[in-house]
């Protein structure tokens, strides 16, 4: 019976593997989730079968109630709330991890070995921490926490106290493990800096945050998997750990910040007024004027924006790409790594509205298009393409790679207003002459214009 679990664990491990290289590319990730699917299956089914499990009775309600929550939740879940969710399972997942040691830790009698409480210890505080943490992430990007980063006197000097006691008390339960109390403290010390952590940070870092949770979570069930002895959970847990960890490095590299520099450095969502909607005029330009000009030209780039999601315009944006296509355009997409509120939001956004993903770019195979291309179609994107990334350098953009729309020859931008995006910035580029602003709701627009055109 213990071959057949261990084969059926490492089956369960290959497809975790084979998963997860699926879901590197947007073409491939519809088989990566299910492959993760059948991955997960395996694994419960097998766990299940354990002699350890003497009643099924509280096993049975809790996967009712869980895949009924699941079901209810992917079935009405808006696109513009998949940010949440996924920050609100982050913090699930580890909460799960937490409990899990305290549970073993509770059933285990006399002395724990050395090696079982250090990975109870660090269970308990990495499901704690990324269980508080996500649910300020949560409430940061849902609105019911200010999305600017919170900051008061002596922050870092708390943290650094909060961790050197968190330290301590680690040392003292690794040594003493009978010391209950210890580990509760470790436990509230966890929570706390699961928050302090990240309510500095604001809502244009979120997508780091919440791929930083995500390795969090992975860590916190390697942990509890040694704390438990079980194999798949150590190696799922390490590979969304590690996957968790490069998404987290692509995205700082990709908005030019280190993780040290969002974690600690309190920039996220910043307080900028320039005035330069003073020193600057902004002609309202009609969706008539849109679509005379994306008539008239050979070459489209389409930069999407958290704006798109928030419009819930992509389905009117295919169908426009649709009919620019039809006509003998060269339309395609430049996809910015940190567009959105998460890590893939555009690219998740638009397969809901099945574009096709040979017309998706990333930015580094796409940048150098924009000096060949008559019009850059901007929906509801802001700090992306905002050249003060490249020019100012008191700005808190600068550095950070952008698309290069201002290079196009003409720039459509479909936006509300004038407000600045997530960091608080003003955007030179809605003031350039080159650039037609359409004020009103995305959706809207775009299907004004499809009208025009088909008229």
């Amino acid at each position: 019976m213990n071959i057949i679990i261990a084969l059926a664990y490492l089956l369960s491990s290959i497809l975790f593997i084979l998963g997860l290289r699926d879901l590197s590319s947007p073409k491939t990730a519809r088989r990566g989730n299910q492959l993760a699917m059948i991955a997960m299956l395996i694994a419960i089914v097998v766990t299940l079968t354990k002699n350890e499990i003497l009643d099924f009775t509280l096993i049975i309600i809790g996967l009712i109630i869980g895949s009924a929550i699941g079901a209810i939740i992917a079935r009405k879940i808006q696109m513009t709330a998949v940010p949440q969710m996924v920050a609100l399972f982050n913090g699930l997942g580890g909460g799960a991890s937490a409990l899990v040691a305290l549970a073993k830790y509770n059933r285990l009698s006399g002395d724990i070995r050395i090696d079982v409480i250090i990975s109870m210890v660090a269970s308990l505080s990495i499901g704690a921490i990324t269980f508080t943490g996500s649910l300020v992430a949560f409430g940061k990007l849902q609105g019911l926490i200010r999305g600017a980063p919170v900051v008061f006197k002596a922050q870092r000097l708390l943290n650094m106290l909060l961790f050197a006691l968190f330290l301590i008390m680690g040392i003292i339960v690794t040594i003493n493990p009978a010391n209950s109390t210890g580990l509760l403290i470790i436990l509230a010390i966890a929570l706390i800096l699961g928050i302090l952590f990240v309510i500095p940070i604001g809502g244009a870092d979120m997508p780091v945050v919440i791929s930083t949770l995500n390795s969090c979570s992975g860590m916190a069930a390697a942990a509890t998997g040694f704390v438990l002895s079980n194999n798949i959970l150590i190696i799922c847990g390490a590979l969304v750990g590690a996957s968790g960890f490069i998404l987290t490095r692509i995205m700082c590299k990709a908005m030019n910040r280190s993780i040290t520099n969002i974690i600690f450095g309190s920039v996220g969502t910043v307080s900028v007024n320039d005035n330069n909607n003073d020193k600057h005029v902004v002609i309202n330009y009609t969706e008539e004027d849109a679509s005379i000009m994306l008539e008239a030209a050979q070459k489209v780039i389409i930069i999407p924006g958290y704006g798109l999601a928030v419009a819930q315009a992509q389905f009117a944006l295919q169908e426009l790409v649709t009919m620019l296509i039809n006509s003998g355009i060269d339309v395609r997409y430049a996809i910015h790594p940190v567009a959105g509120r998460m890590p893939g939001h555009m690219n998740v956004l638009l397969a809901e509205a099945n574009v096709s993903y040979d017309l998706l770019f990333d930015l580094e195979d796409i940048n150098d298009s924009f000096q060949n291309t008559d019009v850059a179609l901007v929906v509801g994107a802001n700090d992306v393409i905002n050249p003060s990334a490249r020019s100012n350098k008191e700005s808190p953009l600068y550095g950070m790679p952008i698309l290069n729309a201002d290079q196009a020859r003409s720039v459509i931008i479909c936006k509300r207003s004038l407000s600045p995006g997530f960091s608080g910035v003003d955007n030179e580029l809605f003031y350039q002459k080159k650039t037609l602003m359409i004020f009103g709701d995305a959706k809207e627009s775009i299907n004004k214009i499809i009208k025009l055109l088909k008229t």
